[in-house]
């Protein structure tokens, strides 16, 4: 099935929409939320992710819905999508563009459509595993070789240190050209379009995950935990080109020849 042709239109509408929600709060005074896991939330994912959840449920009722704020409803049906409304909240709520909505469509449990968008710069990537398109144009993961010439993204570094092997990454930030923290989904859209080389969050929820793995995939990148794991099934994610990914998870998991 060519879930792009049947389904993109529909994403791309609705994360658009969910986008104009989200905006009426930026840079504004909004109250901030911690949850459970000591996350910040806003009114801008409630009501971003209400109005996702609307749309999904008005166009396809029998389709499950699982939203990082609302939680899950009918994961067992066929088809289920998978919603983060704001994806780096705490950029959004301190005024940078580094937020981004994420979106994904499983079919038996697998991802086969996802999508990234920032709706400030207005940049959108849909991927479908094969190919992947940022704002209507076909694009790909940059053709780098060497560590020595790559650009490598993380979201938290101290995040690594609570749930990684910190050391091992500190090497990884001596071999590669630069590090920068453009983090969270939006480091995923600079990789798929081919302006970053490595991005890697140590810690991840299903709803971080999701929509990244067709995105990437399109793009002819590779992704998976940190152990070069299955994605689909991680808390963790390391994505890069095919000529580096297996180089960052050796250095990674020590393997340091």
């Amino acid at each position: 099935m060519d879930y792009l042709r049947q389904y993109g239109r529909f994403l791309q509408e609705i994360s658009r929409g969910a986008g104009e929600v989200i905006l009426k709060y930026y840079q504004k005074k909004i109250r901030v939320e911690l949850k459970e896991d000591n996350s910040p939330v806003t009114i801008a994912d409630k009501k971003a992710e209400e109005y996702l959840r609307r749309q999904i449920k008005k166009k396809f009722p029998h389709h499950g819905f699982w939203g990082e704020e609302s939680g899950q409803d009918k994961t067992e049906e066929e088809y289920v999508w998978v919603v983060d409304p704001i994806d780096g909240t705490k950029s959004f709520v301190v005024g940078l563009p580094l937020f981004t909505t994420l979106v994904a469509l499983l079919h038996h449990k697998r991802p086969v459509l996802g999508l990234i968008y920032q709706p400030l710069l207005q940049e959108l990537v849909i991927g479908d595993g094969k190919k992947t398109f940022y704002n209507g144009k076909k694009c790909q993961v940059r053709p780098c070789r060497f560590l020595n010439e790559a650009v490598l993204l993380t979201t938290d570094i101290e995040l690594i240190r609570q749930h990684q092997n910190l050391e091992n990454f500190l090497l990884l930030m001596q071999k590669v050209s630069f590090v920068r923290t453009w983090g969270d989904g939006y480091g995923y859209l600079l990789l798929a379009t081919g302006r970053a080389d490595i991005m890697l969050d140590p810690i991840m929820h299903p709803w971080d995950i999701m929509a990244l793995v067709p995105v990437i995939q399109g793009a002819g990148g590779v992704i998976s935990d940190f152990s070069g794991n299955d994605p689909v099934s991680a808390n963790s994610i390391v994505a890069a080109p095919h000529s580096l990914h297996s180089q960052v998870l050796d250095i990674l998991q020590g393997n340091r020849k």
